[in-house]
């Protein structure tokens, strides 16, 4: 099957294929049995009418046209193997020669992965926060555990700051009362400022069965921002008793002797927890440092297409939750008065949205092509393993997410998440990664849990997770042969 590709840009091409009738065949074969037998014919049976009489009955057209229909896109891949391209749209289809027994040819236009050079890998250098564990930070985990083993005990007093409070709210505007503005039973601490405005205010000094009136502004539902009266019920009056930080409480909470090992503990969790998020953070610095060494663009027509399905999804999301852009922008500048590249303004959002998919298409343009140039490849026990962490994290079996994999004809997406992510492996092991001391930042033998593992270790590990998920990938097999069987 000859093809041709014309260059029509940088990133888009256009395939033209030439196809002898006689290939055809088996498609229009398939073409006349399936409307045979959609129809019944006086005088023959269904699924029996001969191809002239059905040539006859629906014209010859309507089966070259359904013929094509199958046979374009095996032809059309075809051609993009045979010719090593790499789209990354969907085609536009034209055929533009149609001789009936003769030849049939089509035109296929397409974005493709235009030709770049990438970086060596070990050129690469980026740079992470450093991990930084106060005291305060410790004492906040320690009081968090205290609070865990604590106690709630009812005071027969007036509120003090501090209180754990039950009380049921109710908001009226103009003396009518505000049906979506009122909570019963809630419970709140006072001093904690995260309920309406002037609620602590005025809680102080109320005792159990006290109410108190005072205006603020709503904070959510239909009225939001507007005006109200609110009044506040104080039901119940309660007090945290907290164990003391002693060692009794360490020997309580923990495995250890001495309040001062927990506090080591604590500090190795908060640890190991930083060395997670810093791990993630240099990953995406790695990858922002190699986008911004590729001299590439992103198909315009591949990126306006990414750009229009975000927006749709987030003004989706938006109208879900009863807010505007605007409105939602205001609150977010609200509670994030120290991010300077917080977006401020709609258009600048939509400015920020369109780089965000901008540079997420590039990198997966890059990663795709590394891994075509490496001829990396993915293992069944990569792909056992890939289904899964995304069967624990959507909380269904393995089997279950074998079902949607292939129902949804997901096998490719998935194959190539699993190959950029082995690409992106490669170029942290290789890359220069430093904390902002200066320091070399640990991640050849990071665990998942932010321990740092020896080499020894870690393969034993690497070698125990594969046996643990023997089991798994024989279900997913069984699973996916049920699923062809069936289909």
């Amino acid at each position: 099957m000859p093809s041709t590709v014309e260059q029509l840009s940088p990133s888009r091409v256009k395939i033209t294929v030439e196809v002898p009738f006689a290939e055809l065949k088996p498609n229009m074969d398939k073409a006349y049995r399936d409307l045979a037998s959609q129809v019944q014919i006086p005088g023959f049976r269904k699924g029996k009418v001969p191809p002239r009489i059905l040539d006859q009955r629906f014209g010859r057209g309507a089966i070259l046209s359904e013929a094509l229909n199958d046979a374009i896109p095996d032809l059309y891949n075809t051609a993009v193997t045979d010719n090593s391209l790499s789209p990354l749209a969907q085609p536009e289809v034209e055929v533009t020669k149609l001789e009936d027994g003769e030849v049939v040819e089509f035109t296929a236009e397409v974005d493709v992965r235009p030709d770049f050079d990438v970086p060596a890998f070990d050129t690469v250098e980026a740079q992470v926060d450093a991990i930084e564990i106060t005291d305060e930070a410790v004492d906040e985990r320690l009081e968090s555990l205290r609070a865990r083993f604590g106690s709630l005990d009812e005071v027969d007093r007036p509120v003090e700051d501090g209180d754990h409070l039950t009380i049921d709210l109710v908001a009226r505007k103009d003396g009518e009362v505000l049906e979506d503005a009122n909570v019963t039973d809630i419970s709140y601490e006072v001093g904690t400022g995260r309920m309406v405005d002037g609620l602590d205010e005025a809680v102080l000094g109320l005792s159990a069965g006290d109410s108190k009136k005072f205006t603020s502004v709503l904070v959510g539902g239909p009225l939001k921002d507007e005006e109200a009266e609110i009044e506040v019920t104080v039901k119940k009056v309660q007090v945290q008793d907290l164990p003391a930080a002693d060692d009794e409480f360490a020997q309580l909470a923990s495995e250890f002797d001495t309040i001062a090992e927990l506090r080591e503990d604590l500090k190795r969790e908060l640890i190991q927890t930083g060395r997670v998020e810093q791990a993630n953070a240099a990953r995406d610095a790695v990858l922002e440092a190699i986008i911004a060494q590729v001299d590439a663009d992103v198909p315009e027509g591949v990126l306006n297409t990414e750009v229009e399905a975000r927006k749709e999804q987030i003004n989706n999301q938006l109208a879900q939750a009863g807010l505007t852009l605007e409105r939602y922008l205001e609150e977010s500048d609200e509670e994030e008065d120290d991010d300077e590249d917080a977006p401020k303004d709609v258009e600048s959002f939509w400015a920020d949205t369109e780089k965000r998919a901008a540079d997420a298409l590039k990198a997966q343009m890059i990663l795709d092509k590394v891994a075509d140039d490496r001829e990396i490849g993915v293992e069944q026990d990569e792909l056992t393993q890939f289904i899964v962490r995304r069967a624990q994290a959507t909380g269904v079996t393995p089997d279950q997410e074998v079902q949607h994999m292939l129902e949804h004809n997901h096998v490719s997406e998935y194959m190539g998440e699993i190959r950029r992510s082995k690409v992106l492996d490669l170029m942290m092991s290789a890359a220069k990664v430093t904390d902002s001391n200066g320091e070399p930042v640990e991640l050849a033998n990071l665990q998942a849990d932010g321990s740092i593992a020896d080499p020894a270790q870690a393969a034993a590990e690497a070698d125990a997770e594969v046996s643990e998920d023997e089991e798994s990938a024989e279900v997913i097999e069984e699973s996916a042969e049920e699923a062809d069987a069936k289909a």
